[in-house]
């Protein structure tokens, strides 16, 4: 694999990240912690990308679909643990979030993507606009297993599809 740099300055719930002399990869199948999915197609050499996310929560009653991303990736040559951003416009919801983050490798090669998001959702007033913003964070580890993204999932769809492992 290569020499490893320690960063202190990289402290995340008692696990500390490293710096690794070998890049990160967004491309591929990532899944976090409440058990979404997000694929993300290949960078191009602008650093673009393209992809589809699943949501595994949602504050809407609604079938959750299978939802477009699009975003870009920062120094796609230069930097070992590339800072990236991506839009996320919800299929089944009048709602779009917004994703930035940076993606380490540890010790042991494995990556993480740490990411801060906010989602808006379209309110009918300027009165409502107090709540209409959420904020939150996301750590994504990438998916080994070889799954595809369902088109859908929850009982109102009709084909509730399992998300966890």
């Amino acid at each position: 694999m290569g020499s490893f740099i320690l960063n202190p300055l990289k402290n995340f719930g008692g696990n500390t990240l490293v710096l690794a002399d070998e890049q990160c990869d967004l491309s591929g199948l990532w899944r976090n912690e409440l058990g979404s999915l997000m694929e993300i197609h290949d960078v191009n050499e602008a650093g673009e990308f393209s992809g589809e996310y699943l949501t595994a929560v949602t504050a809407t009653s609604n079938c959750i679909q299978n939802s477009p991303l699009k975003g870009a990736q920062h120094h796609t040559k230069a930097e070992t643990s590339p800072v990236f951003g991506f839009t996320v416009n919800w299929e089944f919801s009048n709602s779009t979030t917004v994703f930035v983050g940076q993606c380490f490798m540890d010790a042991r090669g494995n990556e993480t993507l740490k990411t801060t998001w906010l989602l808006r959702e379209e309110v009918g007033s300027l009165g409502d606009d107090w709540g209409a913003t959420r904020v939150g964070t996301n750590d994504f580890t990438r998916e080994l297993k070889l799954v595809q993204i369902p088109q859908n999932h929850s009982p109102q769809c009709g084909t509730p599809a399992p998300l966890s492992p």
